[in-house]
């Protein structure tokens, strides 16, 4: 079962807000990981530098705390290693199609007050749920 965790995760979302505010003041960007991630790949834009350290701060942050803080973070899954890679590609397909993810939706385009990033988040949010549901309820609690 998920554990409920509201000072880390009040304190992981106000960095993240706090991320998204300084990208946008100081580089007049959106705080979209899929946007930012494509701009890495070959070829590359001409602003795939900070691009880059993005996702660097992303992979990195992670492994600096658990290094600091002196204990690894568990993670287990009973979901089948296949099914992980589907969920993936389809999320991927998702955000291709509905011109981005959460994160530039969800913390970006809300704050904005941009509808259609207010229509895309609660797609997000109503197939999350559904999908824990169905998971948890209808299939037999992978």
């Amino acid at each position: 079962m998920t554990q409920f965790t509201p000072i880390s995760a009040l304190l992981g979302g106000g960095l993240i807000g706090l991320s998204a505010v300084i990208l946008m003041a100081f580089n007049g960007r959106i705080a979209g990981a899929t946007g930012i991630a494509s701009g890495i790949v070959p070829p590359l834009p001409p602003d795939w530098r900070w691009r880059l350290a993005f996702i660097a701060g992303a992979v990195v942050a992670p492994a600096l705390i658990v290094v600091l803080g002196g204990r690894p973070i568990p993670f287990q899954s009973t979901i089948p290693t296949p099914w992980l890679v589907v969920g993936g590609l389809i999320v991927g397909v998702g955000a291709y199609f509905g011109n981005g993810c959460p994160s530039g939706h969800g913390v970006c385009g809300i704050s904005r007050l941009s509808p259609r990033s207010i229509v895309a988040t609660l797609t997000f949010m109503a197939t999350a749920i559904a999908t824990v549901f169905v998971v948890r309820h209808l299939v037999g609690g992978l």
